[in-house]
């Protein structure tokens, strides 16, 4: 018997892998995806429940719901005070009637609560957007703003039309002055020599 089982240890050491001992487990692969566990609660649509609970607490808010929950009510207390007490299914005081209101009240609030959230996450979600948008619009302000300044130093350094109308100015009169001294020592030269070159014409002929 002893030969035997440890020709069959020996075996078994032989097939097994190295580094696999008898407590490892194998593993689950990390490249597949996990198996859905089974789950003991009802799984639902959070979004589509939202807006059921919107639709419902809008239609809750509105005057139609309360004209005919007013008629109901009056009916119900007609039908079970003057239909026959055979017929009657709540007597008074109406505690069925009272029990159907207070079931209402205790579902309209968690519904008109959670319309009510979701109508904040939407308007922190609106505030956000407008925040980033007035941030982009400050933003383009300021660099329009520096803009228009380097606009403005560089015009300051061209020459405007007034600049270049003041210059051609004072250089029109700089060559009127230029021009009537020329004109002045060119009137002082040429009188003596017009008449010698008339005297010559004389004496030539």
């Amino acid at each position: 018997m002893a030969p035997e089982r440890e020709t069959s240890r020996e075996a078994a050491r032989e097939r097994a892998p190295a580094g696999a001992t008898a407590t490892t487990r194998p593993r689950a692969r990390l490249d597949l995806p996990r198996p859905p566990r089974p789950r003991i609660l009802p799984e639902w649509d959070p979004e589509a429940f939202g807006r059921l609970s919107e639709r419902i607490a809008r239609f809750l808010g509105t005057g139609r719901f309360i004209v005919w929950m007013t008629f109901v009510i009056i009916m119900w207390v007609l039908w079970n005070v003057s239909a026959p007490r055979d017929l009657r299914f709540d007597e008074y005081p109406f505690i069925f009637l009272t029990l159907m209101l207070s079931l209402q009240a205790s579902y309209a609030a968690p519904l008109i609560l959670l319309a009510q959230n979701r109508q904040d996450d939407r308007d922190r979600v609106n505030l956000e957007q407008d925040r980033k948008q007035n941030e982009r619009s400050i933003a383009d302000t300021e660099y329009l703003t520096r803009e228009i300044a380097a606009l403005r130093i560089g015009l300051g350094e061209v020459a405007t039309r007034d600049w270049i109308r003041s210059e051609l100015q004072d250089l029109v009169k700089e060559m009127e002055e230029r021009t009537d001294g020329h004109h002045g020592r060119e009137d002082g030269h040429h009188v003596f020599p017009a008449d010698r070159s008339a005297g010559r014409d004389v004496d030539d002929r």
